[in-house]
Parts: C-alpha cells; structure tokens; sequence
C-alpha cells in the first residue's frame, strides 16, 4: 500500500470513527439528558458545544464566524489532501490524513448543529483538562505524526 492510499484511508476512518461515536453518544446514549457518564476516576462524557477551534480558541458567536471557521477547515483539509498526494513517506501520509478526517468531522459538526459536538473529559478531582472528540485527538495525533517526521525523520533521510 502506497503512502497516499495510507494517508486517505486515514481520512475515511478518522471521518467516519468520528462521526459514528459522535452520532452514538447523542442519539443512543442521549448524552444531553444523561451527561455526566463516568467512565473511570479520570473520565468522564459530559457535553460541550465548541463554537471555536482547539482548546476552544477564538469562539464565535456569529453565523458569519461559523461560516469562516467552516471555510478555513475545508481550505486546509483540501490542502492537506492535495500533500497527501505527494507525501513521500508513510508517517507523514497518515498524520495528514489524520488531520484533514479530523477537521472534515469537525467541518459536519459546524454544518450539521453550528457547533463541534465534544463530549471527553479528562480530569484529576476537580480539574478538568480538556473536553474532545475523536476528531480532535486525531488532529494532535496527526500534529505529532508530522513534528516527529519533521524533526527526527526529515533528519535522517537526508544522510
């Protein structure tokens, strides 16, 4: 298999992870009216409408912001596609294909509900890290993938 057809294949399953786990904790769990769920002494489902980016990051409150948010997100999944292409190795294939799944899945949130749907806590008692989605773990994923094949692969295939 060819670093592009990995690449693609890992948008297709971060896509399609994403959004059957988001419709699932919805619509079959009911979230909304049964939040929180413990899984564990560090997790939690809870819900969480993101109007922003990650880390809920330049939040909009209006329709033209959400548009712009759905406009930049489909640009750089484009972007991140058309690399895949010419992504020599297979590291860098499926971490950009990570990300481009992660920010297609967050693109139908925005779409579908004008909000990303996030619904993982993690937590220590009282504090509360960060609330997610698949979508966005494949992204820092995907980010990792492509800092470790910058900094430590790129290094050694030029010796």
């Amino acid at each position: 298999m060819t670093a592009a057809h990995l690449g693609f294949a890992a948008v297709i399953l971060t896509f399609v992870l994403d959004q059957v786990t988001k419709l699932y904790t919805l619509f079959v769990v009911d979230l909304p009216v049964n939040e929180p769920i413990v899984l564990g002494p560090f997790v939690n489902l809870i819900v969480v409408w993101n109007r922003g980016i990650s880390y809920g990051l330049f939040q909009q409150k209006s329709d033209l912001g959400r548009w712009f948010l759905i406009v930049v997100s489909i640009v750089a999944a484009i972007g991140l596609m058309v690399w895949i292409r010419r992504a020599s190795g297979r590291l860098l294939a499926v971490s950009l294909g990570l990300i481009a799944g992660g920010a297609v899945g967050n693109v139908i949130d925005r779409l579908a509900y004008g909000a990303v749907f996030d619904f993982i806590q993690l937590h220590v008692g009282s504090y509360s890290w960060y609330v997610f989605n698949v979508a966005d773990a494949a992204i820092v994923a995907g980010v990792v993938g492509l800092l470790y094949d910058s900094f430590l692969l790129e290094k050694r295939r030029k010796r």
